[in-house]
């Protein structure tokens, strides 16, 4: 859909087949991005799903927190998902919590800094090179 460069709406059993996706999967995917605001659709003829903004503008730490939850690996470090540990007296004192820290902040910061568009034209560069 990235590679859409005029964003027409497109349908789901397409877009399956070009990237050779299971539908049901991708059906799956393409309604947690319309849940979460990222996409749009449009029913009848010429429907389809479409990006509701640039895909320049579509951070990937966003997209991985709708398809898969919290970026945390463990719930004590989340900031969107937060929970104390059961078995943890004292998170400050916790050598796994400051390391898992460290391990989201990582994360965060690659996430944050790669659109959509720019893994569309790594691929793309990729692909262009093994040719």
């Amino acid at each position: 859909m990235a590679r859409n460069i005029d964003n027409q709406p497109l349908q789901i059993g397409v877009i399956a087949q070009e990237e050779n996706i299971s539908h049901k999967f991708l059906e799956s995917i393409m309604l947690s991005l319309k849940n979460g605001g990222l996409l749009g659709s449009k029913k009848g003829k010429g429907g389809g799903y479409y990006f509701l903004k640039a895909s320049d503008k579509i951070i990937m730490s966003d997209v991985i927190r709708l398809l898969e939850g919290p970026i945390a690996m463990v719930p004590c470090v989340s900031l969107n998902f937060y929970e104390k540990c059961d078995d943890c007296p004292d998170e400050d004192a916790c050598s796994v919590h400051r390391l898992m820290l460290e391990v989201r902040d990582n994360t965060l910061q690659v996430l944050k800094n790669k659109s959509l568009a720019q893994l569309v034209s790594a691929t793309e560069q990729t692909t262009r090179s093994r040719l």
